[in-house]
């Protein structure tokens, strides 16, 4: 369709002038283009980038990856969130490093088996480290073509995804589709941006349906978001001397496999955040207030949203006899507890953001 070549040829020419010089462009290693990929999912660019130069120096090679203990991992990871992507990616590497023998798959369908790989992440693997007609769709795409076409399907909707995608297919130049999927998500990120597009320079402004019809602002459509979860979580920071006493998260949620404080969650807001301290107490010991702990201090509120929940945290801050040859914790005690130097706290162990906030900022 004319209409169609019209959207490429704009969109190729307006590219050429607007590129930005990142390491992963035009990167034809799949381990790399696939690092970058798992990297920026839900990441801004800005934030990502130091984090792919750093996993890159450090692992250089899929099997290097691959040989990486995952507590490793997961403190480069550090800072990014999302640590199932971490965890994903370390469990690919290992399977592409022993099961497929160091090859990275050179197919869609290939790529796609791999964890933690979606259809966008597969999508682009595929045609930016092979050249296969694929075409991407994440949130730019989305917003550059419900605007330009003045698409009025709710984008959060399994109907959009199948539209959407069949038109960001029926777009994709196949002799380039690499180059052309980078364009795209280039001019959404750079041009069609989500709250101050720069409408009166660009070069699809002939026919651009939303401009026309004055729903820029407006497109794309989403369906009302559903109200994110509450989560309430008292932390138990137990100091013996220069030690803390830790433990590795193992529920089958967001934080699996970073390391925390003793944690009591509770079912809604403390209502009395004095109260907290002899809570815990309470929670971990069977008697009362056991000999040789003191209360040191008790946290302000740390909040922390993430895309389905909020996460509000409080810190109690105990002091132990640090001649104590143990502490024996009567109750509630899980068997991966650890006794371990603050500093090492600090600087070896990957813990949630929400953790690192609190620690960084004790007196």
């Amino acid at each position: 369709m004319e209409v169609f070549r019209f959207f490429r040829q704009q969109l190729f020419s307006w590219h050429t002038g607007h590129q930005r010089p990142l390491p992963w462009k035009g990167e034809r290693d799949p381990y790399k283009v696939w690092l970058s990929e798992i990297i920026l999912q839900q990441t801004r660019v800005e934030q990502g980038l130091p984090y792919y130069e750093r996993f890159t120096a450090t692992y250089p090679t899929v099997r290097r990856l691959a040989e990486a203990p995952l507590d490793e991992v997961l403190k480069l990871w550090e800072g990014l969130g999302y640590y199932s992507r971490a965890r994903n990616m370390h469990a690919t590497a290992r399977h592409i490093a022993g099961e497929l023998h160091g090859i990275f798959p050179d197919t869609y369908a290939g790529i796609r088996a791999l964890p933690g790989v979606g259809d966008y992440t597969a999508a682009a693997i595929a045609s930016f480290a092979f050249g296969l007609p694929h075409a991407v769709l994440d949130g730019n795409v989305y917003r550059v073509l419900a605007r330009f076409f003045g698409i009025e399907t709710p984008v959060d909707t399994p109907a959009a995804k199948r539209e959407f995608q069949a038109l960001a297919q029926q777009l994709l130049d196949p002799g380039r589709p690499g180059a052309y999927n980078q364009a795209i998500m280039d001019f959404g990120a750079g041009h069609c941006t989500p709250r101050q597009p720069a409408c009166s320079t660009c070069p699809l402004v002939e026919r651009c349906v939303a401009l026309r019809t004055g729903a820029v602002q407006r497109l794309p459509t989403k369906n009302r978001a559903a109200a994110k979860q509450q989560r309430f979580f008292v932390y138990a920071v137990f100091y013996q001397g220069k030690n803390v006493w830790v433990r590795k998260r193992d529920a089958a949620d967001i934080w699996r496999n970073l390391y925390e404080f003793p944690l009591l969650e509770l079912p809604k807001a403390p209502t009395d955040p004095s109260a907290l301290p002899q809570l815990l107490l309470n929670h971990f010991f069977s008697v009362g207030h056991p000999a040789g702990i003191a209360l040191r201090r008790v946290s302000k509120p740390y909040r922390q949203t993430l895309s389905h929940r909020i996460v509000t945290a409080i810190f109690c801050e105990f002091d132990l006899d640090e001649n104590s040859e143990s502490l024996v914790f009567q109750k509630n005690t899980p068997s991966d507890w650890q006794l371990v130097e603050q500093i090492y706290f600090k600087k070896i162990l990957a813990v949630p953001r929400i953790v690192e906030w609190f620690w960084n900022e004790r007196p």
